[in-house]
């Protein structure tokens, strides 16, 4: 339910472009996005940098396709759209705040989301949606670059990448704290 959540503005948008303008899908996302943001105030938790640069990609691309006279293709859209998500993802792991350690850190007691392993975890997690958001950068690509490709190329691999992502993003943590236990555990003996 969760991903759900953090991937609704991604999803609003997405359906919208099959039935309407990229500028107003575009900023059908950024609502559903700055009312994320919005609610984790509201719910007195921090804001979140995936949401609140998504609301903020948005916007701005919405404002910018609906001044300009000549519309992008549907490609041209995800890939601005995935180029600004790996930005932000990088970005997040520069200021050495990977995105996924907000996330989780309202999931779990303060004395955990201090120890290293789960700073850890999260580190891997983070990179794993930079490996994804490059396959998925490659599909769209690939997709603007040979437009004789079957479609189900480009939609298959940029949803593979983000569904391994999302698996792994549940899989991971569970497996490296049984891991930890096991060690633990272990140690005692």
């Amino acid at each position: 339910m969760a991903f759900f959540i953090i991937l609704s503005p991604y999803l609003a948008h997405a359906g919208l472009m099959m039935v309407t303008s990229a500028a107003i899908s575009l900023f059908a996302g950024g609502a559903v996005a700055l009312a994320l943001v919005a609610y984790d105030l509201w719910c007195g938790r921090t804001v979140k940098l995936l949401a609140a640069g998504t609301a903020l990609t948005f916007f701005a691309l919405g404002s910018y396709l609906a001044l300009i006279e000549s519309p992008w293709s549907a490609h041209s859209v995800h890939l601005a759209i995935n180029i600004s998500v790996l930005a932000i993802i990088l970005l997040s792991l520069t200021i050495r705040q990977p995105f996924t350690i907000q996330y989780a850190r309202e999931q779990v007691e303060p004395d955990v989301a201090r120890e290293p392993s789960f700073i850890r975890i999260n580190y891997v997690l983070t990179w794993a949606w930079v490996a994804a958001l490059v396959l998925m950068l490659i599909a769209d690509i690939l997709m603007l670059t040979i437009p004789s490709a079957p479609l189900w190329l480009g939609l298959g691999m940029t949803f593979a990448a983000r569904n391994a992502a999302v698996y792994f993003t549940k899989w991971y943590p569970e497996h490296r704290i049984a891991q930890i236990e096991a060690e633990q555990r272990a140690g005692r003996t």
